[in-house]
C-alpha cells in the first residue's frame, strides 16, 4: 500500500491558509505539521483543520517528506537552508527568492543536498495556460501581450511590482515562447518600490513578448492577448476563457470596397482550481512522476534574472 506524503507548511498568511486548505481536500497527502510565528493564527487553523501546530522549525520540518514555504519572501532562503539536507522535496511560493544571486545559493545547496523544489508558478496550472500553448505550437507567433493589474496590498510590503505580480507573466512569456536574447523596460516609483513597470522581451526565436505589470490600477486584469501568423487569441486568466480570432478571406461588395470578416471561435475550457491542481502536481512530482511542465529551479532563477535586469533598467 503506496504511503501517504508526510508534509509541513511554514508561513500560515493568506497563501499558506490558501496551500492548507486545497491540501486538505487531497488524498495521499498527511500535513503533519503547521507552522508560523504567529501562534493565535496557528490555533485557529489547528483546531479547525485537526492538525498539529509548532513555533519551532525544527520540529516542523523533521521526519517529514516535504514542505510547503510560503512565508514572506526575504525569508525563503533562511527556511530553505534550514530544509535542505533534512527534507527531500520543497515547493517554494514565488518569487523563488528577494534576489537572483540568492537564487543562485539555493540551486547550489538543491544540487549539493539532492533536493527536488518546484517553485509557485500557479498561472502555468491556469487551464486556459495549457489550452493557449497547445493552439501556438501548431501556429508561428508574432507578438504577446501580457496584462497583470492590481490595487496594492497591505499584506505585500517587501517586493516591489516585479517580483510581486510582473514575474507570473515572465515566466509565462519563457513557457510558451523560449528564451529571451534582449529586453527593454520602463517603471514608476511610487515610494521606494516600484508599481508600475512595462517590459519588452525579444525571445530567441524572433517574437516579442510585452509584460504591463501595475499595483496603481484599480481593475484587477489578468489578460493575454498573442498575434500569430493565423489567428488572434485573447485569453482571460480569471474567467478562465479563450477566444480566438481568425481572419476570413477579402471579399469585394457592390461599391468596390472591401469587407473583411473576422471568425470568432470560443475555446471551451474545463474550468479547474489552479492551486489545487498545483499542489497536485508537486504530490506527483515528490512521487517521481515527473512532469515537464511544473516550473523547477533552473526556470525559477532564469526569470529572476529577468526580473533584476528589468529592476535595474528603471530604477
Amino acid at each position: 500500500m503506496k504511503k501517504n506524503l508526510k508534509l509541513a507548511i511554514l508561513g500560515l498568511g493568506q497563501m499558506g491558509q490558501n496551500h492548507l486548505r486545497n491540501l486538505n481536500m487531497l488524498k495521499g497527502v498527511e500535513i503533519c505539521w503547521l507552522y508560523d510565528l504567529d501562534e493565535r493564527v496557528l490555533k485557529k487553523l489547528s483546531s479547525n483543520y485537526g492538525i498539529p501546530y509548532t513555533i519551532d522549525v525544527l520540529q516542523a520540518i523533521e521526519d517529514v517528506d516535504a514542505v510547503i514555504i510560503a512565508t514572506p519572501t526575504a525569508k525563503h532562503f533562511s527556511f530553505f537552508k534550514l530544509c535542505v539536507g533534512k527534507v527531500r522535496n520543497v515547493f517554494i511560493e514565488k518569487p523563488l527568492a528577494d534576489s537572483y544571486n540568492v537564487a543562485l545559493e539555493m540551486q547550489k545547496l538543491a544540487k549539493k543536498y539532492d533536493t527536488f523544489v518546484q517553485c509557485g508558478f500557479i498561472e502555468r496550472y491556469n487551464p486556459v495556460i495549457k489550452e493557449l500553448k497547445n493552439i501556438i505550437q501548431k501556429e508561428s507567433v508574432i507578438h504577446f501581450d501580457f496584462f497583470r493589474t492590481n490595487k496594492h496590498s497591505s499584506r505585500i510590503k517587501d517586493v516591489d511590482v516585479i517580483l510581486d505580480l510582473m514575474i507570473h507573466d515572465i515566466d509565462l512569456a519563457l513557457y510558451l515562447n523560449g528564451p529571451i536574447i534582449d529586453l527593454s523596460s520602463h517603471g514608476n516609483k511610487q515610494g521606494n518600490l516600484l508599481a508600475f513597470a512595462m517590459t519588452t522581451l525579444t525571445h530567441k526565436n524572433g517574437s516579442f513578448s510585452r509584460i504591463l505589470a501595475s499595483r496603481v490600477t484599480e481593475k484587477k486584469i489578468r489578460k493575454i492577448q498573442a498575434t500569430t501568423t493565423k489567428s488572434f487569441i485573447e485569453a482571460e486568466l480569471l474567467s478562465q476563457r479563450l477566444s480566438l480570432h481568425s481572419q476570413s478571406k477579402a471579399q469585394i461588395i457592390v461599391n468596390s470596397d472591401y469587407k473583411i470578416s473576422a471568425v470568432e471561435s470560443i475555446i471551451e475550457v474545463v474550468r479547474r482550481e489552479p492551486l489545487l491542481v498545483e499542489l497536485k502536481s508537486f504530490i506527483d512530482n515528490c512521487s517521481g512522476n515527473r512532469s515537464l511542465e511544473f516550473p523547477g529551479l533552473k526556470d525559477s532563477v532564469e526569470a529572476l534574472r529577468i526580473c533584476e535586469i528589468i529592476k535595474n533598467s528603471v530604477c
